[in-house]
């Protein structure tokens, strides 16, 4: 490695005096409940898978058709996050460091395909590019009278690409912002060139956050269940919907869950090898400096187009597709009423599920960068077995919980929170992990040696350092809660709508129009707090 290489590496011997050292009790502990926690619906599952047999067991396990959903998913899921990196990664760096034009503006546009629900997203792109959609009422007059079909791998590909990439984009872009320039000045002053330098020194400092984003995209898709149903692509997912709502066998739908789990278990393994065991941070003292803007001279126009044509494609096409159908809606009368209350059900909802998520990931993240072992192997592996599993099938386990140990927290808004916990913990965790690997532990060393105690290290040096990254997590949190449906369909208490709820009892009975204004309101709500995040953020003038 050059020398401009060894300033971006923490050096080994300091790793390993780290994983000697012995994690706070209070770490360790908060660790270990938190995992065994996000376990409780995989030993539901255990239960289930059971009561079938053995024989039923292996019979599905060994079953031609459960090998086919298991190449289908893997393909999926290694193909939407390729996309996503390809298009995160670069993107964070366009609208960080870069003279982009109109860089704001695209750091919060590209960032808010997340807040489109899939099954929002995945009609939208049907009702627009479907064989007889808009597109080709629009086409009629040149004599088209049929589109190609969007159905299948591509369109599944193509809608699950488009509203996941932002998870790259907000993790890469948080670690963006803290890359030391230093860095990058000591590779040009020993004669690389500027695209070298970016492959050579830039990149390797952010693979902790790209790996931890593309964690989440794969994650993501092997559990997403309204776009490959809309898209008709057979995955996991929808045939575990099918075996508990079709044919009611519930014990071969939690062998398939369990078969999801493993794969989440192998998803983790190759996350781990492709992070690396390098950490990246400052290796100097003093306040930060302002990184030098990256000129883009003549591709800064073509980057434009680039930027353009995403965001049209992404947020533009499936908003003007719900715009015309809110349109319809505001003609025949529609109820705002009922959509604002079911606004503030969800923002309620939503925001206790993501600070109790944030507080939640915080030892799990601490114990794997600080306290690296078996310990904190299996609780980092664990605390992601409950977002490998579709909502429906945690909110079934849950309901089972509920009425057999806990009927007095059955339907009510503790439970629906505790399984936004359990789906989408891994997304304050990535964000958190990515963040604290960035932090110099000379730091804390250095706060104890004043005197500090570990509450007021933690109060006045970590949580400040760290801070991109609890709001990231807490925002993906935020807006992917706000968003989901099976749980909140099954979970919620009596009489408690939510915008997502909403949505899909209107879509379900095909009255378009009636699902137009939650729709709106969702990516509305959601996008609120996006926005103000993104406008925050410190970017160079």
């Amino acid at each position: 490695m050059d020398a401009a290489g060894a300033l971006a590496e923490r050096a080994p011997s300091l790793r390993a005096k780290e994983s000697r050292r012995p994690p706070p009790r209070s770490v360790a502990a908060g660790a270990v409940v938190v995992a065994l926690v996000v376990l409780l619906p995989t030993a539901y599952m255990i239960v289930r898978a059971s009561e079938g047999g053995a024989h039923d067991f292996l019979a599905t396990i060994t079953d031609g058709t459960t090998f086919a959903l298991l190449l289908r998913t893997l393909a999926l899921a290694a193909a939407v996050t390729a996309g996503a990196l390809a298009i995160g990664v670069p993107l964070a760096w366009l609208t960080t460091r870069t003279d982009l034009p109109g860089r704001r503006v695209f750091s919060v546009l590209t960032a808010l395909p997340l807040v489109i629900p899939t099954y929002v997203g995945g009609y939208a792109f049907v009702a627009a590019l479907g064989p007889k959609g808009l597109a080709q009422e629009l086409l009629a007059p040149l004599g088209i009278d049929r589109l190609p079909e969007i159905y299948g791998f591509f369109g599944a590909w193509l809608v699950l690409t488009l509203f996941t990439y932002p998870y790259v984009l907000l993790t890469v872009r948080a670690a963006v912002r803290r890359l030391d320039p230093a860095v990058e000045e000591a590779a040009r002053a020993l004669g690389r060139s500027d695209r070298e330098t970016f492959r050579r020194i830039v990149l390797p400092q952010l693979r902790p956050a790209a790996t931890a984003g593309g964690l989440l995209v794969a994650l993501y898709t092997i559990h997403d269940f309204g776009a490959v149903s809309l898209l008709r692509y057979d995955t996991f997912t929808r045939s575990i919907y099918v075996s508990y709502q079709g044919s009611f066998d519930r014990s071969r739908a939690a062998v398939l869950s369990l078969v999801l789990v493993a794969l989440t278990i192998l998803i983790l393994a190759v996350e781990s090898r492709a992070r690396g065991r390098a950490a990246y941070y400052r290796s100097h003292a003093g306040a930060p400096r302002r990184p030098r803007e990256r000129r883009l001279g003549r591709r800064r126009w073509p980057a434009f187009a680039a930027c353009s044509a995403l965001v049209s494609v992404a947020l533009l096409l499936p908003l003007g597709v719900v715009t015309y159908w809110m349109l319809h809606s505001a003609r025949e009368g529609g109820d705002i009423g009922r959509t604002l209350g079911a606004a503030l059900n969800s923002f309620e909802a939503s925001a206790l599920g993501a600070v109790l998520a944030v507080a939640a990931a915080w030892p799990i993240a601490v114990m794997a960068v600080r306290f690296p072992g078996r310990l904190a192997r299996a609780t980092e592996r664990a605390s992601y077995t409950g977002y490998a599993l579709p909502g429906l099938v945690v909110a079934l386990a849950l309901v089972f919980f509920g009425i057999r140990a806990a009927p007095a927290l059955y339907q009510t808004l503790v439970l629906l929170v505790f399984a936004y916990i359990v789906l989408f913990l891994p997304q304050a965790q990535g964000p958190l992990r990515a963040s604290l690997l960035q932090l110099n532990p000379a730091l804390e060393d250095a706060a104890h040696s004043l005197g500090a105690g570990r509450l007021r290290t933690v109060g006045r040096v970590i949580l400040p350092l760290v801070r991109p990254g609890i709001a990231a997590g807490a925002a993906l949190v935020f807006l992917t809660a706000m968003k989901e449906l099976p749980a909140t369909l099954l979970l919620a208490p009596t009489g408690f709508r939510t915008l997502a709820t909403e949505v899909w009892t209107a879509t379900n009975a095909s009255f378009f129009d009636r699902a137009a204004p939650p729709a709106l309101a969702i990516v509305l709500a959601s996008s609120i707090p996006l926005a103000v995040l993104m406008l925050r953020e410190r970017t160079p003038r």
